[in-house]
């Protein structure tokens, strides 16, 4: 007697078909699939059947979804080293991906009680508040805020009105160069807003780190927070 052939189950076919379109370049790392309606009809099957392919491709680490955004083309995590020396645009280039900052918002107003600790200066002190978003290749990987004394750097908001660069920000205030004094690792969950901006449900996990930038006197210049998407960043710590 003749074997009949195994057929191949449907959700494993998707999952083949899928896999196949990211490898040539269809999908890129990053980026959104299809709705599993628009898979569904794509491929003539139930909604069901396409999950069933989708949780295949997640098991395997190639898909990454999130709750009411969908799935995406898992993105390999972005090395950022954390040390004396923090320059966002030299450690996105070295881990070989294309740094990109857009800025939010630029404000002055007056320093938090937690603010004014970090930067040395007294609470209802006027700082410079520089709120943006990171992103690499495109795709974002961090929210962050940075404020500056304005006592010490009166011309830092009009400098980042012209630059994204902080470092460019500074060297146009004076500052010439600055090193990393201390930085706090926290897990944290994203807001309606960090979630909106980086693309991330509401409540997912990032991870918060805070940091204080000095002169080369020793003097606060910086005091800034960024939360990063944690499966989107591997952050490591150097001496």
């Amino acid at each position: 007697m003749r074997d009949t052939p195994t057929k191949t189950p449907i959700w494993k076919a998707i999952a083949d078909a899928l896999r196949s379109d990211m490898a040539e370049g269809r999908y890129g790392p990053g980026d959104k699939l299809p709705t599993e309606a628009a898979l569904a009809e794509r491929f003539g099957v139930n909604r069901h059947t396409v999950r069933h392919g989708i949780s295949a491709l997640v098991d395997e680490g190639l898909i990454r979804t999130r709750r009411g955004a969908g799935a995406f083309v898992a993105a390999t995590p972005t090395d950022y080293p954390i040390g004396s020396r923090v320059r966002f645009h030299e450690n996105l280039i070295a881990a070989g991906r294309r740094p990109e900052k857009r800025v939010l918002h630029v404000e002055e107003r007056a320093a938090t009680e937690g603010e004014a600790t970090a930067l040395t200066v007294s609470p209802g002190d006027q700082i410079c508040a520089y709120h943006g978003l990171s992103l690499a290749d495109g795709h974002p990987i961090a929210v962050f805020e940075s404020m500056f004394p304005l006592d010490r750097l009166p011309g830092i908001c009009a400098a980042l009105q012209h630059t994204s660069s902080v470092t460019e920000a500074l060297n146009r205030s004076g500052v010439t160069d600055y090193t990393r004094a201390s930085t706090r690792l926290t897990a944290t969950r994203a807001t309606a807003t960090q979630a909106l901006h980086l693309q991330v449900s509401e409540g997912d996990p990032l991870l918060r780190s805070s940091g204080v930038n000095v002169d080369e006197k020793g003097q606060p210049v910086e005091f800034g927070r960024t939360w990063f998407v944690g499966d989107r960043v591997t952050l490591t710590l150097e001496s």
